[in-house]
C-alpha cells in the first residue's frame, strides 16, 4: 500500500493539470479580451474607412458637376464667338436667310442641349431706330422693337433660332430691363463674353429662372483697344437665352447622378432639384455637402451640392458591422483560408502557364498558316491569270483566223470558252483583290457621298438605264475602302437586275459612333432563305452564263467593312429588291 501511494498522488497532479487545462483561466480570458478589442479597433478603422471613401466619392461627383456646368457654358461662348466670327466674315451685314442656313448647319438642338437658342442682337442709336425697323420689315413685316423704354440706346433681337419656340422674344430691347441691360453694356465695354443676373425668359411660359449669355461683335477688322472704341465700334452681339433647369436637364442627367444641386446667383435662386422636379430623393439629413462659388462671365454663382438618398443607397456598406459580428471566427479561418487559396493560386498560375504556353503554340501555327494561306491565294491567282489570257489569246486569233469556215456549234463553243475565260480571270481578279483586303490601311478623309457615288456609277457601261439618288452629305471615313464597297454595291445592282434598268438609292443616316449606310435597288432580291449563303465567296443566284461576276462581290463587302470593325446585314421584309446596310464606325480602328 505504501508502494502505490506515489503513483496515486502523481495521477492526481496530472489530473488536476488536466482540469485545470479544461477550463478557462487568466489567460484565456486575455486572449478573448484582446481578440474583442481588436475586432471593435477593426469594425472602427472599417467604418471610418467606408466614411472616407464615400466623402472621396461625394467630393469627386460635386467637383464633376461644377467642372460639367463651366464646360459647357464654355461650349456654348465658343458657338457665340463662331456666330460673331461668321457675321464678321459677312462685313457685318447678314440677313434672315443667311441666319437661318448658318443656324441650321449649327445643328442646335443636337450639338447644344440645354439652350434655348442662338441670336443676335443689334445696338441702335435712337436716330437710326426707324430705318432699322423698316430694313427688317423688309423680309418680316411684322417685325417691331418692344417694349418702350427711357435709355438713351435701344438693343433689339434682330434674329433667333429656333425661331418658333423663341417667337416671343423677336424685337424683344434689352435696354427695357436692368439685368438684360447691365450685362450687354459691360460686355460691349470689356469685349469678353457676359451672364446676366437671373431673369425670365418671355418664351418660358413656365416663367422659371433664366439668364443670357452675350459675346460682343465689332466693326473694322482689328479689335477695339479701349472702353472709348468699343462703344464706338460696337455692332452688337450674338447671344443664347438659357431656362436653367432645361440647361441642368442638358448638363447633367438626373437618373446619373446622387447628389442634390441648388445654384444662386447672389440672393436669387437660379436652380434647385425639388423646384425643377428633380427633387426625388432628397434626404433632410445629407451625409456630406459642398458649397463652392464661381465666377462666371461676370456672376459669381454658388453651387451648394448635398447627397441625396440614392447616394446613401448607392453607397450603403454593410462591411464594418460584418466584421464586428464576424471577428470572432474570422481569425480562425483566415490561416486556413490562406492556406487554400495559396494553394489554389499555386495550381491556377500552373495551370494558366500551360494554357498560355499551349494557346502561344496555337497563335504561330495559325499564323503561318494564315501567311501560307494568303501566299498560296496570291501567287495561285497570279500565275493562273497569265496561262488564262492566253487562252483568251488564242480563242481570239482562232476566231480571227477560222471564223468563216467553223461550223455554228464551234463559233457558240469559242464564244462560250471566251465568256468563261473573262470569268475566269474576273474571278481570279476578285480573289486577289480579296487576299490584300488585310493589307489595306487607310485613314479617314472628308468625302462627299453625292460626288464619291456618282464617280462610281459613271464606270459602268449601262449606267444609263439605271437612276442613282444619293444625300447631299459630307463624312469622314477611309475613301478607297469605301470606294471599293460602293463599287461591289452598285455593280451588283446593275449587274444582277433582271430588267436591265431600274433605280438605285443610297441613304445615310449620322448614329452616335457609326455610320449608317443604305443601299437599296428594285432588282429581284435575294430570297430570305439564301441571304447568309449570298455573303460567302463564290455564290451567285443566277447560273453562270446569265450574270457576270465571280460571285464574290458581297464577300469583299462584308470583309472590307469587317476590317474596319462595321458590319453588313440584308435589310429584311422586302417584297421586291435588295436594301443593304452598312454600319461603319465613325472612328477608324485600324488608326488605333
Amino acid at each position: 500500500m505504501d508502494q502505490l501511494q506515489p503513483a496515486k498522488i502523481l495521477a492526481s497532479e496530472q489530473r488536476k493539470k488536466l482540469q485545470r487545462s479544461g477550463s478557462m483561466h487568466w489567460a484565456h480570458w486575455s486572449v478573448v479580451f484582446l481578440s474583442i478589442i481588436l475586432t471593435i479597433g477593426a469594425w472602427y478603422f472599417a467604418k471610418d474607412q467606408v466614411n472616407e471613401k464615400n466623402r472621396e466619392k461625394f467630393f469627386r461627383e460635386a467637383n464633376q458637376v461644377i467642372e460639367l456646368v463651366i464646360e459647357r457654358m464654355n461650349l456654348y461662348e465658343n458657338a457665340l464667338w463662331s456666330a460673331a466670327a461668321f457675321i464678321d466674315a459677312n462685313n457685318g451685314e447678314i440677313n434672315y436667310e443667311d441666319w437661318l442656313t448658318y443656324s441650321q448647319s449649327l445643328n442646335i438642338e443636337n450639338t447644344y442641349p440645354g439652350v434655348n437658342g442662338i441670336g443676335i442682337i443689334h445696338s441702335i442709336k435712337p436716330e437710326n431706330l426707324e430705318s432699322y425697323i423698316a430694313k427688317e420689315r423688309k423680309t418680316r413685316p411684322n417685325y417691331s422693337v418692344h417694349p418702350e423704354h427711357k435709355e438713351a440706346e435701344n438693343w433689339p433681337i434682330t434674329l433667333i433660332e429656333p425661331a418658333l419656340p423663341n417667337k416671343n422674344a423677336i424685337g424683344l430691347d434689352m435696354a427695357f430691363e436692368t439685368n438684360r441691360y447691365t450685362s450687354i453694356k459691360k460686355a460691349r465695354d470689356t469685349g469678353t463674353a457676359q451672364l446676366t443676373g437671373p431673369i425670365t425668359l418671355v418664351q418660358d411660359a413656365k416663367k422659371t429662372p433664366g439668364f443670357l449669355l452675350y459675346v460682343p461683335f465689332y466693326k473694322g477688322t482689328e479689335d477695339p483697344q479701349n472702353q472709348d472704341e468699343r462703344r464706338e465700334q460696337i455692332v452688337g452681339v450674338t447671344y443664347a437665352p438659357f431656362i436653367m433647369y432645361k440647361l441642368m436637364q442638358g448638363t447633367l442627367q438626373r437618373e446619373k447622378r446622387h447628389v442634390n444641386i441648388t445654384i444662386t446667383d447672389g440672393d436669387d435662386l437660379l436652380f434647385n432639384d425639388n423646384h425643377s422636379g428633380d427633387g426625388a430623393g432628397q434626404d433632410s439629413e445629407p451625409l456630406f455637402r459642398k458649397v463652392e462659388k464661381i465666377e462666371l462671365y461676370g456672376r459669381m454663382w454658388k453651387f451648394d451640392i448635398r447627397t441625396n438618398l440614392s447616394f446613401r443607397e448607392a453607397n450603403a456598406n454593410n462591411q464594418p458591422y460584418f466584421i464586428l459580428f464576424g471577428g470572432v471566427i474570422i481569425d480562425f479561418l483566415l490561416l486556413g483560408l490562406f492556406i487554400f487559396l495559396s494553394r489554389a493560386n499555386r495550381h491556377a498560375l500552373i495551370y494558366a502557364d500551360q494554357m498560355t504556353e499551349e494557346l502561344h503554340i496555337k497563335t504561330r501555327h495559325l499564323e503561318k498558316s494564315n501567311k501560307d494561306l494568303e501566299q498560296f491565294s496570291y501567287l495561285a491567282s497570279h500565275d493562273l491569270k497569265s496561262p488564262l489570257n492566253a487562252i483568251k489569246q488564242l480563242v481570239s486569233w482562232i476566231k480571227e483566223d477560222c471564223i468563216e469556215i467553223l461550223p455554228k456549234n464551234s463559233k457558240h463553243h469559242l464564244t462560250l470558252l471566251t465568256q468563261r475565260s473573262e470569268r475566269m480571270i474576273k474571278l481570279l481578279n476578285d480573289l486577289l483583290d480579296y487576299s490584300r483586303l488585310d493589307k489595306l490601311e487607310h485613314s479617314n478623309e472628308t468625302i462627299n457621298l453625292k460626288q464619291t457615288s456618282a464617280d462610281v456609277f459613271e464606270m459602268y457601261e449601262s449606267n444609263n438605264n439605271f437612276k442613282i439618288t444619293v444625300p447631299d452629305v459630307v463624312i469622314d471615313i477611309p475613301r478607297i475602302p469605301f470606294e471599293m464597297v460602293l463599287r461591289n454595291l452598285i455593280s451588283n445592282a446593275i449587274k444582277h437586275h433582271d430588267e436591265g434598268k431600274g433605280k438605285i438609292e443610297i441613304n445615310y443616316e449620322a448614329l452616335v459612333d457609326m455610320h449608317k449606310i443604305r443601299v437599296s435597288d428594285d432588282g429581284p432580291g435575294i430570297p430570305e432563305n439564301l441571304q447568309a449563303k449570298a455573303m460567302e465567296m463564290f455564290q451567285t443566284l443566277q447560273p453562270r452564263d446569265k450574270v457576270e461576276g465571280s460571285g464574290m462581290g458581297l464577300a469583299i463587302v462584308n470583309k472590307i467593312v469587317d476590317q474596319y470593325s462595321g458590319s453588313v446585314s440584308i435589310e429584311p421584309g422586302t417584297e421586291r429588291g435588295l436594301a443593304i446596310v452598312i454600319l461603319w464606325p465613325k472612328t477608324n480602328t485600324l488608326e488605333q
